[in-house]
Formats: C-alpha cells, sequence, structure tokens
C-alpha cells in the first residue's frame, strides 16, 4: 500500500457538489496535478454541457436547424450513451425529454428541494413508468469515428446524470495509474487505482440523512439517483422532480425514492439506478446486478448485495486495509 497523503479537492459543479481524491504519482503527474486536472476538467465539462448556458456545446447542438452536426469527441461519445442507455433500458432511460422536463418546471438549477415528504404527500397514485411510444431516440444516429449526430431538427439531449457519469469514467481512465483515486461528479463516483485500496462508501437515507449501508469497494462505479434533491412545485402546484416517466412526459412516481447502485463504470451504475427507481418496487431489484440500495416512499430500504469475489489479497491472506469513508449521497 502506498505510504503517501491522499491529496483531495471538492468544489461546486453540474449545480452541486463535486471531489477527487488521489494519492500516489501516477504515469506523467503527481497526486497534486492529478486533483487539479480532475478539477479543471470538471468545470470546462460544465460549461460545454449545461443546458442552462445557451453558448454550451449542447444547447447549440440543440438548438442546430441542421440534420447532420458535427460534435467534438467527448460530446459524441456523450451522445452514444444516450443511445446505448435507452436501447439497454427499453427506453425507460431516455435522455430526450428535455422539452417535457422544461414544461414540468426544470428550467434553471434548483438550490432549495421540495420537501420530499410533502412531495410524497402530494403524489398521484404510484405506477410503474414505461418507454414512450415512439420514442425521440429511436430517430438519432451517431457516428462516433466522425464525431456526427443526425437526427430531426427539434429532437434535444438533456445531459443530466448519464453525462456525469460518463464524465467520472473519462476521469478514471485518466487516474488509473495513481495507487488510489476516487471521482465524484455530483453524484457519479468511480473509484479505483493501481493498489486496489479498498474504500468504504456510504449510502445515505434521503429521509434525514443517516447512513442505510456502507459498500467496502476497491473498483467501481456507484450511482443514486433520486427525487428528493431536485424537487419543485409545478405552476398547476402539483409535485414534480427530474425523473420523468417516458410514456406521459410527466415526473414519474413509482413507489421509489431513491435507488443507489453498483456497476463496473459511472455511466452503468448511472443507467441501472435510473431504471431501478423508475420501473418500480418489484422491477427495481434486477437492475442491481452488481450491488445497491433501493428506498421506498414509507422509508424503508432494501439492500442488494454485491455479488461475492475472491481477491488475491483474501487469498495471500494479506487484505488491504481501507481509506477515509467516501460519502455517497442522493
Amino acid at each position: 500500500m502506498s505510504a503517501d497523503a491522499e491529496v483531495t479537492d471538492a468544489f461546486d459543479c453540474f449545480g452541486s457538489s463535486c471531489a477527487a481524491l488521489v494519492t500516489g504519482d501516477g504515469r506523467g503527474r503527481s497526486a497534486g496535478e492529478a486533483v487539479e486536472l480532475a478539477r479543471r476538467l470538471l468545470l470546462a465539462w460544465h460549461a460545454r454541457f449545461s443546458r442552462f448556458l445557451p453558448d454550451s456545446e449542447l444547447s447549440l447542438l440543440n438548438s442546430a436547424p441542421q440534420q447532420e452536426i458535427t460534435l467534438s469527441p467527448l460530446m459524441a461519445r456523450f451522445a452514444q450513451s444516450v443511445l446505448a442507455a435507452a436501447s439497454l433500458t427499453g427506453g425507460l432511460v431516455d435522455a430526450t425529454l428535455l422539452d417535457q422536463i422544461e414544461d414540468a418546471g426544470y428550467t434553471r438549477d434548483l438550490r432549495q428541494a421540495l420537501e420530499l415528504s410533502l412531495a410524497l404527500e402530494l403524489a398521484p397514485a404510484r405506477r410503474p413508468a414505461a418507454a414512450a411510444s415512439p420514442s425521440h431516440f429511436q430517430q438519432i444516429e451517431i457516428d462516433v469515428s466522425r464525431h456526427t449526430i443526425r437526427r430531426p431538427p427539434g429532437v434535444k439531449l438533456d445531459s443530466g446524470g448519464l453525462a456525469k457519469g460518463l464524465f467520472a469514467d473519462v476521469l478514471a481512465g485518466a487516474l488509473a495509474s495513481h495507487a488510489s483515486f476516487a471521482v465524484n461528479c455530483a453524484g457519479d463516483l468511480m473509484i479505483g487505482g493501481a493498489e486496489r485500496i479498498t474504500r468504504a462508501i456510504t449510502v445515505e437515507s434521503p429521509f434525514g440523512g443517516h447512513t442505510l449501508h456502507t459498500f467496502e469497494l476497491q473498483r467501481s462505479g456507484v450511482a443514486t439517483s433520486g427525487i428528493g434533491r431536485r424537487s419543485w412545485l409545478d405552476a398547476g402546484g402539483r409535485p414534480a422532480h427530474h425523473l420523468l416517466d417516458p410514456s406521459t412526459g410527466r415526473p414519474a412516481f413509482t413507489g421509489i425514492v431513491q435507488v443507489t447502485a453498483l456497476a463496473p463504470s459511472a455511466l452503468l451504475a448511472e443507467i441501472h439506478a435510473k431504471a431501478a427507481i423508475l420501473s418500480g418496487p418489484q422491477a427495481a431489484p434486477a437492475w442491481l446486478p452488481h450491488g445497491g440500495v433501493i428506498v421506498l416512499d414509507d422509508g424503508s430500504h432494501q439492500l442488494i448485495d454485491p455479488p461475492s469475489t475472491v481477491t488475491l489479497s483474501q487469498l495471500s491472506g494479506h487484505a488491504q486495509p481501507a481509506r477515509t469513508p467516501t460519502r455517497q449521497a442522493a
């Protein structure tokens, strides 16, 4: 295990908080330089992918009148991730619902959320979400090698959690040679490192913030999706949040208020978390094959344990000590 001190930095980004934690020198940069790189890239990506900035690359893409548009390489990867998420979930995780989410009232960064208990009290009858028919994502074609997208004008992409999961994965690739790292992109987390040091990842309840479970992980993506942090009353006085039912275009109230998913990548964890919360209590566990936590309307929760694995350190009898816990909240 590396004896180097961990370098950390936390900062506001994506309308929330981000953090980078790195231990040990990597290829071509120190831990401090790696943390600075993560901060610089995340802030730059925020400016390029924010739908709230009219001159961002995403906003320019969404307003472009051409059918075919050339994108930056990372934007092309994001667009491909939108199609992958929709394909994997049968249209349940659909990032082409930008007009609908703005119609619901999410037109700016939300700094203060509606109290969760009030939102649930006012919410309609619970029901699982379903895919839209037809769906806008079916009209999109991506050529990643040429960095182009083809879609009818008016089909728009919403960066949301999918972009944050992608960013965490991109940074994980850049930090993999360091002894240990953790990157938190506004709730989408990727941990890893050359020395496979264990980190404690805590999952908090959306009802009061107490700890529901702590995962001990060495290399994993983690994402939490929930209706509590970005919620409001719409123009009609109805509770609303950012997770939409594609079949109705309205905020989904399924009986689940939060899901934390583990997966090999942060992007896949984000997709699984969103699919689980949208699919409702009965179908949600099937979306957590790598483990996670499901929190229901009544505050109860269900733990899905990660599949059992045997590490080389366990076979040799030398387990790695744990690092300082890294908090994972909705």
